[in-house]
């Protein structure tokens, strides 16, 4: 019986396939705020150690790639802390955003 292996590199993956962090379906409710654009409030759609999506759900947010926000968890029973993020990408359903190494 004959066998063919099939090798793909990187030059086939989509950028989907090359995330660094394992990617965990959630859903939560986050205040997002940009310094230019104001406050709003999003649902994730997941997490992974390097950052969230944000799903737009038909709101007009439109920030560039690297701005800074801040995020945070809102519907708890205490204050969630607030983060520092990166945007990082756009899709038509949302923007990825990436947990920043300092503050602003």
């Amino acid at each position: 019986m004959e066998t063919t292996a099939f090798s793909f590199g990187a030059d086939f993956m989509t950028p989907d396939d090359r995330r660094e962090h394992l990617r965990t379906s959630m859903s939560a409710t986050v205040k997002v705020e940009h310094e230019t654009l104001g406050s709003f409030v999003f649902g994730t759609r997941d997490i992974s150690d390097g950052g969230v999506f944000i799903a737009l759900e038909g709101q007009e947010f439109a920030p560039q790639l690297g701005d800074r926000v801040t995020v945070q968890v809102q519907g708890l029973p205490m204050a969630a802390p607030i983060l520092h993020m990166l945007v990082r990408r756009k899709t038509p359903e949302g923007y990825g955003l990436q947990f920043a190494d300092s503050n602003p």
